[in-house]
């Protein structure tokens, strides 16, 4: 038996060693962009074969990358974090498990420092055996008895990735590298978890209020709602799957020092702390579920203001916090805008007014969170007392013209989040707030309690002014007629025909340019670390800033600089966009490319335009069933000298400014006339 675990120790352990990483990963490593490895891949013999992975989507092996790269001096030394995440995504466990152990060893580190230096001073296969015990106290004391992570298996093969994620918590910090390694988790299997950005987890945290010292999440993911709170003691999370559970008693652990008690299960049909009430609940519950428990549940004591329809899981959820809530506790849920609505759930919701457990229902502008194209809802509930007599109001606000100023809905979450918690904090203080039309209101209940009991605000608020009024409306003609003015002066010169005829010069392409150094070309993802704003396709196509929120993770992003020239991927429209200053600093979404011509080769204004020609794009373009997709690589321009080019560049650049003076007279435009269609209809504005 020693020799057979001897063995599979010494078989898991060349798993781990024998890493395997993408053409990204390898990107990464090397500091370039993934153009770059396709290249060597094509112009060096002695590249690494593929040792798995798919044929569109190869891997390598990690030791093999390693060596090439020295050999050709692209590599000095592969950095730590890629070193610790490439143990991480090979381990023979899978990668849940091995951030369970590193996570474990990392808050030995933090707790026991002095217990970790001496472990780490003995043979590998001792460390295994000593460190047991000390996890088993460091985890029992932060996370109680029973806890989620009592099964981290430990021996010999793992301490490799131990000492590793010891040594990152040397150079981060012991929470920022658990973080780090969570972050490239998540990143790389975007499709099997719901996240909460974590400017909504700010926002829910901060509804909840400052005297919250006890929050439940019922339905945890990976602890991000609670690791937004700030000065809680004690931390309840509770997932239907073990590995968020797990991942999340570890992230809440590493990230401060409250109580933290995780458990896996599924809070409705086995709440695993069905005695505790606390001062807060926040939760992101998962949506639309048939089988949440319907039949099962009838009975249960937690319907105090009704049985839930089978379709109406997220009502089950908003009951099982008021449970959970001491006297007085205020919950914060995220749902989905037919909740409020519903025709199923029309009773519980006029019993939630009727005896004040309801007291704001918020609707966020489209892209808050997961689906992305919808604007979802938060309910702030509160327990009531026993004999307090409920308020007199429900606060709805709507936050979709806040987001829409400057045509940069998602970007303008800074607003939104002040906002709803000024018009929040001004109602759980006095039971009122001025009305402002169109954004928030405080709706008296009977004016609720109808046949629909419909709680979506847009439909309880007044409209904004039109147009801001007569004297806003004035304004805006003022601006479309200098516009319009703007648009006629820039018109272009007629069109004159080439002296000696069509004569066309050599071209090229953008995959040449790009292997001659002419130009880097970056793939758009939206992610990385940072607040900086996202530029989406819809951005570059309708010209205005940008729009989207950076997705998190653990990469540096590449920002837009002047000169970069940004081409959507996606449509099969001919399009490219020269980015100037008031655009730079952004991050490429998904679906473009991002094009950075090398000033002493290439003119941005020659290169953005002719990479518009229609017949260009149309050579360069391959249709799937549903969508037309664009290879940047095949687009075609000229080869000529540069004071050629920016001959070129000055009418390419002409264009462009025209087409922004239309675009900009066609929103102004439509302001006009939706404002005095607004203000005709409202009795603002007369018809004289």
């Amino acid at each position: 038996m020693p020799e057979e675990n001897a063995a599979a120790e010494v078989t898991a352990a060349a798993q781990v060693t024998a890493a395997e990483v993408t053409a990204a990963e390898v990107a990464r490593l090397a500091g370039v962009g993934r153009a770059a490895v396709s290249n060597w891949r094509r112009r060096h013999a002695d590249f690494p074969k593929p040792v798995g992975g798919t044929e569109t989507s190869p891997s390598f092996s990690l030791d093999e990358v390693e060596h090439w790269l020295r050999a050709q001096g692209k590599l000095a030394e592969v950095p730590l974090r890629e070193r610790v995440w490439q143990q991480i995504a090979a381990h023979p466990g899978g990668a849940v498990t091995a951030l369970g152990q590193a996570g474990g060893a990392l808050l030995v580190v933090r707790d026991r420092p002095a217990d970790w230096l001496e472990l780490t001073a003995v043979s590998d296969a001792r460390m295994a055996t000593l460190l047991r015990p000390v996890l088993d106290q460091v985890l029992g004391a932060r996370l109680g008895p029973g806890h989620a992570l009592a099964e981290i298996p430990l021996g010999p093969a793992a301490v490799p990735l131990l000492r590793a994620a010891a040594e990152l918590a040397a150079e981060l910090g012991a929470r920022q590298a658990f973080e780090f390694l969570l972050g490239r988790h998540l990143d790389a299997n975007p499709r099997q978890y719901t996240l909460t950005p974590d400017g909504l987890a700010a926002l829910m945290a901060a509804l909840a209020g400052p005297s919250a010292r006890t929050v439940l999440d019922p339905a945890c993911g990976t602890g991000t709602l609670l690791r937004a709170v700030r000065g809680a003691t004690a931390l309840h999370a509770q997932d239907s799957a073990p590995e968020l559970a797990a991942l999340a008693a570890l992230r809440l652990a590493l990230n401060g020092t409250p109580q933290v008690r995780a458990a896996a299960g599924d809070s409705l049909r086995a709440d695993a702390f069905a005695q505790a009430t606390v001062d807060a609940v926040l939760c992101h519950p998962p949506f639309n579920e048939r089988g949440w428990g319907h039949e099962e549940l009838a009975y249960d004591p937690r319907w105090e203001y009704g049985f839930p329809a089978r379709t109406e899981s997220e009502l089950a959820w908003v009951q099982h916090a008021l449970a959970h809530l001491r006297e007085g506790g205020t919950a914060v849920l995220l749902m989905p805008p037919a909740v409020a609505a519903r025709r199923s759930g029309r009773r519980i919701r006029a019993d939630l007014l009727r005896r004040g457990a309801l007291r704001a229902v918020v609707a966020l502008p489209a892209g808050a969170a997961p689906p992305y194209g919808i604007p979802l809802h938060l309910w702030v509930l509160r327990r009531p007392a026993p004999h307090a007599a409920p308020p007199a109001g429900l606060l709805l606000i709507d936050t979709a013209a806040l987001a829409a100023a400057d045509d940069r809905p998602r970007s303008a979450w800074p607003a939104v989040h002040e906002a709803v918690q000024d018009a929040w904090s001004a109602y759980d203080r006095t039971g009122s707030v001025a009305q402002a039309p169109g954004v928030s209101r405080v709706v008296p209940v009977i004016e609720l309690l109808d046949d629909d009991v419909d709680l979506t605000p847009a439909r309880h608020l007044p409209p904004p002014t039109a147009g801001g009024g007569p004297a806003e409306l004035t304004a805006v003609r003022e601006r479309l007629g200098e516009t319009l003015g703007r648009a006629a002066r820039l018109t272009p010169p007629a069109a004159a025909a080439p002296a000696g005829g069509t004569v066309r010069p050599p071209m090229t392409t953008v995959g040449e340019l790009a292997r001659a150094g002419a130009l880097e070309l970056h793939t758009g993802t939206g992610g990385g670390t940072g607040s900086a704003p996202v530029l989406t396709e819809q951005d570059v196509y309708t010209g205005t800033g940008p729009s989207g929120t950076l997705a998190p993770t653990a990469d540096e992003p590449v920002l837009t600089a002047p000169g970069d020239v940004l081409v959507p991927l996606v449509g099969g429209a001919a399009i490219a966009r020269v980015v100037d200053e008031a655009l730079a600093g952004a991050v490429p979404g998904r679906g473009l490319a991002l094009l950075r011509p090398d000033p002493d080769a290439l003119d941005p204004w020659f290169l953005a335009g002719f990479l518009r020609g229609t017949a260009n794009t149309r050579r360069a373009s391959s249709h799937a069933s549903t969508a037309t997709r664009l290879d940047v690589r095949r687009l075609q321009l000229p080869r000529l000298p540069l004071a050629q080019q920016q001959s070129y560049g000055l009418r390419f650049r002409a264009l462009a400014e025209f087409e922004d003076a239309l675009r900009l007279a066609g929103r102004l435009g439509e302001q006009l006339v939706q404002g005095f269609h607004d203000g005709l209809s409202d009795g603002t504005v007369t018809p004289e």
